[in-house]
């Protein structure tokens, strides 16, 4: 399951409503890219599809797709700012190596993905 921090599940509804998306989804996923192999992306979607996965976490609806699942189960996204700004954190169990940027990752080959 995933889990939102509360600091991430209110930006992404600030990022939703200052963006006029409050009749979108947030969808999570992981697409091949990176150093490490393996790019987080975000986005609001305006449907579901039939291969959608929904979870709930701090009263958003994430979306993942089957493919993803895996690469992000047990995934705690979190959200601070810091001097060089804002940003998305990644805390994730299934990533046997972490890019310096945090945004891209290797899956842990070992865990059943």
């Amino acid at each position: 399951m995933l889990q939102l921090t509360p600091s991430a599940a209110q930006e992404i509804k600030r990022l939703q409503h200052s963006r006029q998306l409050t009749r979108h989804h947030f969808r999570l996923a992981v697409r091949p890219g990176g150093c490490a192999g393996w790019l987080y992306h975000l986005d609001f979607v305006p449907e579901i599809t039939a291969d959608d996965l929904e979870y709930e976490s701090g009263g958003v609806t994430v979306l993942v797709d089957s493919q993803s699942a895996g690469y992000l189960h047990n995934l705690k996204l979190d959200y601070a700012e810091d001097l060089m700004g804002g940003g998305f954190r990644f805390t994730n169990p299934n990533a046997a190596q972490v890019c310096s940027c945090s945004l891209s990752f290797a899956p842990n080959l070992e865990k059943n993905l």
